[in-house]
């Protein structure tokens, strides 16, 4: 376990409700948040680390009120602009210019090592490991996205967009990733590749 165990970033919340909004509605939203007793959060986003137990508690609730297939889209969705917002607040410039223009090899290393040293920032208590491939393959055991649901097929779609669009932009246009196995469907942790 990490210094910082039990934290997440505030993105897994903003960024739920970013997706969310515009597809569900202020009114449904609202409902979401406030089965996760989050609804706070919604007129006052958070801006520091939150409890992993709210986050757990979010998608919780995003995943009974819409069921799989729609939370997977809207965690999708949260993933992508967690990316976004990775890129346009948290990555130096100069840094997303070299790796942008070393080759693919070379630049999934570079952010892999950032990677890993920032995951206390999205796994909470979990335990993430990656390794640099071909294929790159990333390991996050004891995820707190996946405490108390279980599922037949992966639903960690909020980490997969986030990894493949911070890697779409930072090593290869065409880096997509695919959960091979996932917590909530059994596995011992949830598991990454990705590949371009």
């Amino acid at each position: 376990m990490n210094a910082r165990a039990g934290r997440i970033g505030p993105n897994a919340i903003t960024r739920v409700a970013e997706a969310m909004l515009p597809q569900l509605g202020a009114v449904a939203t609202a409902r979401i948040f406030a089965s996760a007793g989050l609804l706070d959060y919604l007129e006052r986003p958070p801006e520091s680390m939150v409890d992993e137990a709210e986050v757990t508690r979010l998608h919780r609730a995003m995943r009974a009120a819409v069921g799989p297939v729609q939370a997977r889209a809207l965690a999708f969705e949260a993933g992508t602009r967690t990316g976004d917002y990775l890129l346009a607040h948290r990555i130096p410039k100069p840094v997303q210019w070299l790796l942008r223009h070393l080759p693919a090899t070379l630049a999934a290393p570079v952010l892999l090592s950032a990677i890993r040293r920032h995951a206390w920032t999205f796994a909470g208590s979990g335990v993430f490991t990656a390794q640099a491939g071909p294929p790159v393959r990333l390991t996050l055991r004891h995820n707190p996205l996946c405490a108390g649901i279980t599922s037949d097929e992966p639903v960690c779609s909020f980490y997969s967009a986030s990894f493949e669009r911070l890697f779409r932009v930072l090593v290869h246009p065409r880096a997509q990733v695919r959960e091979t196995a996932c917590e909530a469907a059994g596995a011992a942790a949830c598991a990454f590749e990705i590949r371009w």
